[in-house]
């Protein structure tokens, strides 16, 4: 018996509370399935079992992160299912714990596992912070919409084009409000005020784990990117090495039209969607601001807006912002910007 036969693997389903871990040899028998109260040490003994270096596969997940590090420090090979490779799991007739984990477990030992990537440690926390800070930004948008709902409520348009700076903020504690409704309007700028505090903490503790990454600072060179969009890139992106080409981590983004082929018939539809959605809108935030001095992406913009439309034209420019990101994530610096530049000059 080789050593790959001996090697056990190991399908967990992974839940809120509990989980179970279904062990099986390389040829797909069964020798074990373990019920588990969520906990690592419990979940260390356990995978013991299995022997040294194990191949396991858990899904991506609620709360997958102490798992998986919990698995690796154990010596463990440990893989993480992408969801959306696995929906076929919810079309069983019988569909319970056991079954998912030994599904999983399955497709492992086949080599037809849909993978996705276990991103390390420290861009995990990296991106905890930057997704906070996403959070934090649409909590107080919501907020302010709130404030818009109250004066229309009361049938009052206060003539600031900024509602929330200083001129309308001004306007605001003095608009004549019914008793109610004043208190609403002072409970909401007390929380928009404290939001936005919370967003500057988060704000500078980005900056501060990535002042000296080279990708941060070359990405803030593409136009329309700045360090937040630039952060955003980085911590949701993570090791770029992983995307052979600047295709494959657009078609990650979901900025690649659909594609359906049978026989020959082939259909090309909007864009998948599918993938990271902050990194998405990150890059059609940034193709929406593209400066005028970035002269070839506005006639770019121009041009396709004028063929298919402005929304169409958003999704081309975004697409190419993306590919700028992936060159400046790779090597530091983005030479299609210092041709760019030349050429203008």
């Amino acid at each position: 018996m080789s050593e790959y036969d001996a090697t056990q693997v190991v399908g967990i389903d992974l839940h809120r509370r509990r989980s179970v871990i279904v062990r099986q040899s390389a040829s797909g028998e069964r020798l074990g399935v373990a019920r588990i109260d969520n906990d690592p040490i419990t979940l260390a003994a356990e995978i013991v079992k299995a022997g040294a270096h194990p191949q396991v596969v858990l899904e991506a997940t609620y709360g997958w992160y102490w798992a998986a590090d919990v698995l690796a420090e154990a010596g463990a090979h440990v893989r993480l299912a992408h969801p959306l490779g696995i929906k076929g799991f919810s079309y069983r007739r019988v569909k319970n714990d056991v079954r998912d984990a030994s599904d999983l477990a399955d497709l492992l030992r086949m080599g037809r596992l849909p993978e996705a990537w276990i991103a390390p440690p420290a861009t995990r926390e990296l991106r905890e912070l930057v997704r906070h800070r996403a959070k934090l930004v649409a909590l107080r948008s919501g907020v302010k919409a709130s404030v818009h709902a109250v004066l229309a409520k009361q049938g009052l348009h206060l003539p600031a084009s900024d509602l929330f700076g200083v001129r309308g903020r001004a306007l605001l504690a003095q608009a004549p409000l019914d008793g109610a409704y004043r208190a609403r309007v002072n409970s909401l700028c007390r929380l928009i005020d404290a939001l936005g505090f919370e967003i500057e903490v988060a704000a500078h503790l980005v900056s501060g784990r990535l002042a000296a990454h080279p990708g941060y600072r070359a990405l803030q060179t593409i136009p329309g990117v700045g360090p937040t969009l630039a952060a955003v890139f980085v911590a949701e992106i993570g090791d770029v090495a992983r995307f052979p080409t600047a295709r494959h981590l657009t078609s990650w983004a979901g900025l690649t039209p659909r594609h359906r082929e049978s026989d020959t018939t082939v259909r090309r539809g909007p864009i998948t969607k599918q993938g990271s959605a902050l990194v998405r809108w990150a890059a059609i935030e940034a193709a929406q601001k593209t400066p005028a001095w970035a002269g070839w992406l506005v006639r770019a913009r121009a041009g396709i807006t004028a063929r298919h439309g402005r929304n169409t034209a958003t999704v081309a420019v975004a697409r190419k912002l993306l590919t700028l990101v992936y060159y400046g994530l790779r090597d530091g610096h983005i030479r299609a910007l210092h041709q760019a530049a030349r050429d203008a000059a």
